[in-house]
């Protein structure tokens, strides 16, 4: 059965494999092994384990619906504020035009959006929804939310959100180095 009929019939969604964890000394490596050179940045090892778990999981349920990672996020915001152009969606996504350019080449070939040149710069691609992509939204809420479950289906309401909190903390700090180096 698809991850895609499962979520339409409100049914749990198990990960086919998140990495072979198997104990709390153990940070997600897919062998249960954290390589020792690691040990140099065991939170950072924690962080690459989780997303590629996370992403894998994700990749599994979007290919319920014939989506490629990524292309989720670039619905999400058309389904938010449509008629974007493909430079608004690159700042928004944060992911390299090569691959958003990708990305909705392909989404355009299944339908779900149109690329139009603006009348005032014909360079500029104006990126709509189709009635298919509008129609994503539902579905696309259920698999997020099934993502969600998963994620946190072990944790208690005050550790989820700790999790989020910290998570933001390091992702300001990663992207402030950039700022900080370009400044020095």
């Amino acid at each position: 059965m698809s991850v895609a009929s499962h979520l339409n019939r409100g049914e749990p969604i198990r990960p086919h494999r998140l990495g072979g964890v198997t104990g709390p000394e153990d940070s997600g490596a897919p062998a249960g092994h954290r390589p020792r050179v690691a040990d140099a940045g065991p939170v950072s090892f924690a962080i690459f384990s989780l997303a590629r778990a996370h992403r894998a999981f994700a990749a599994e349920l979007l290919r319920g619906f014939g989506l490629h990672p990524g292309q989720e996020l670039l619905l999400m915001q058309l389904l938010d504020r449509d008629g974007q152009t493909q430079s608004e969606l690159l700042d928004a996504v944060g992911l390299d035009h090569s691959t958003v350019s990708k990305s909705l080449r392909r989404m355009q070939a299944a339908g779900l959006l149109t690329r139009e040149p603006t009348q005032s710069d014909r360079r500029v691609l104006r990126v709509s929804l189709t009635d298919k992509g509008r129609a994503m939204r539902e579905p696309l809420k259920a698999m997020w939310s099934a993502l969600e479950r998963v994620s946190v289906g072990d944790l208690d309401a005050d550790t989820a959100a700790s999790f989020v909190d910290t998570a933001a903390t390091i992702r300001r700090a990663v992207e402030a180095r950039g700022v900080r180096r370009r400044g020095a």
